[in-house]
């Protein structure tokens, strides 16, 4: 016989993310005494402790809590999924999914994948966060996210991926370089430059690795984790870099143009997919979404194609997204 509640099991859960009883108490509108309650008689149930409690500083989870916290997510994510699915009717489908993505992939592909899928399934909620791909795997692996995009790089046995999409690294230039001018480039010809590096996991290992596949050192001059830092540093002239994620328009924050040039040298694609926790069985919104992805990215950005695909396009009367914007470079 179960001793122990659902709701007991959402006590538990914002307690855990909270880090503390009395912030997690109010996080769900409920009294300090209700929510430490459940939380003993979890314990008692499971004969364990669950929590470390700090004087004046909140809780923690023992080993034992962290373990149960990922079943437990699972758990409350099921029994919403049945819940919902009891409730819908028709073929109106709601529910909510918690999505993450690689930070320097999400300003790209996810406005648009997103706004498409709304145009699909209105009531359904999408939980977007960022961060890098550790962060990615350790949110999956917790329960915290449901879903990841990002690429197939460094990827635990635990996590399994659907891949979407495939593209090339490439070199950015500043406008005006003397390897602009060619159609390719080797890494071969840019020694003698600066390398702008993506300093961010697993990006940062994945492009060192192409030089060390190539018997090449680069002279790094600068790094950032961000995507667009990279693009402006290398618009004012201050070296070059190698990305993959190709944003649509060559100029910087700063207005600077830059120029993409694909790779002279034979580099493997780098895959983007949706990731997901192995052993946590998918509910039927996330089954939704994974497959939606799929059948966006195959329209979009096809597996064979470049490391540039033409954005989406939007026709109001057809209901999807169109990303033709007018830029003007004037200043009243």
């Amino acid at each position: 016989m179960l001793r122990y509640s659902l709701r007991q099991m959402e006590y538990f859960i914002a307690t855990a993310e909270c880090q503390s009883v009395a912030d997690a108490a109010r996080k769900l509108n409920v009294s300090q005494p209700s929510v430490s309650k459940a939380i003993s008689n979890m314990e008692g149930q499971f004969k364990t402790q669950l929590f470390i409690r700090h004087h004046a500083r909140g809780v923690s989870l023992t080993q034992a809590g962290e373990r149960l916290l990922i079943d437990a997510r699972s758990l409350l994510r099921y029994a919403n999924d049945l819940q919902q699915s009891a409730l819908d009717s028709g073929d109106i489908i709601t529910g909510q999914v918690e999505v993450a993505c690689f930070m320097n992939v999400a300003p790209i592909f996810m406005p648009a994948l997103i706004a498409d899928f709304r145009q699909i399934y209105e009531n359904i909620m999408i939980r977007l966060h960022e961060g890098d791909q550790d962060r990615m795997i350790s949110g999956l692996i917790s329960g915290r996210f449901e879903l990841a995009l990002m690429f197939d790089l460094i990827i635990p046995n635990e996590i399994s991926m659907q891949k979407m999409a495939a593209f090339h690294p490439y070199i950015l230039l500043p406008e005006g370089h003397p390897q602009a001018k060619k159609k390719v480039v080797s890494l071969h010809d840019m020694m003698d430059d600066n390398l702008v590096l993506l300093d961010v996991p697993p990006s940062r290992e994945y492009f060192l690795s192409i030089f060390r596949s190539l018997e090449l050192e680069p002279n790094i001059s600068f790094s950032s984790p961000s995507l667009e830092m990279v693009r402006g540093m290398v618009g004012q002239g201050q070296g070059y870099s190698l990305l993959v994620t190709h944003p649509h328009l060559d100029f910087t924050y700063d207005g600077q143009m830059i120029a993409t040039r694909p790779l002279a040298d034979d580099i493997p694609r780098t895959e983007l997919g949706i990731a997901r926790h192995g052993q946590i069985r998918p509910t039927r919104v996330m089954n939704l979404f994974s497959d939606f992805c799929e059948q966006w990215f195959k329209k979009h950005y096809p597996r064979g194609g470049s490391c540039r695909a033409e954005p989406p396009h939007y026709n109001k009367s057809a209901g999807s997204l169109r990303m033709e914007r007018a830029y003007s470079t004037d200043v009243n």
